[in-house]
């Protein structure tokens, strides 16, 4: 009988060890189509440089489109995860783009303004998250097409 009770201790603890070392590994979004004037600022730098096709956009780095001018983009660099289309006028920060060991994906974009066009992909994992955050809401996908648009406030 402690034989039994010291194995599922060491059973417990060898799980709890295992879920702690679980890393995210970080995604990124491509560049697969841009037109007019598109700039990026990437995480931790202090200046805009202009957006070409085929550019990885990483998290932490936010993304500006000028008056008639917008990008196309696929998350995971692939489109498996959505496809975003930013549309002119529109400034988004790429929050959070993550996956874990165990496949849950976390997608966080901020938009801060102009509109978005996504086709999100059906989230494989319950766990995995979708959402877009705007200065007066959050939405949450599981797998959709939608836009979602904020205005400047004159």
């Amino acid at each position: 009988m402690k034989a039994l009770k010291i194995i599922c201790i060491l059973f417990l603890i060898v799980n709890f060890v295992s879920w702690g070392f679980t890393e995210d590994v970080k995604r990124v979004s491509k560049v697969i189509d841009v037109s007019g004037k598109v700039i990026v600022k990437p995480s931790g730098e202090k200046g805009w440089i202009p957006v070409q096709k085929g550019m990885i956009i990483s998290e932490g780095d936010i993304l500006k489109t000028k008056v008639n001018s917008w990008a196309l983009l696929n998350l995971n660099g692939s489109g498996e995860t959505a496809t975003v289309e930013v549309e002119e006028n529109s400034q988004l920060a790429f929050t959070e783009l993550t996956k874990d060991d165990q496949g849950v994906e976390k997608t966080f974009l901020d938009l801060a303004l102009g509109k978005l066009l996504i086709e999100a992909k059906k989230l494989e994992s319950e766990k995995s998250k979708f959402e877009v955050k705007t200065p007066t809401s959050i939405v949450g996908v599981r797998g959709t097409t939608f836009a979602i648009e904020v205005e400047a406030i004159d």
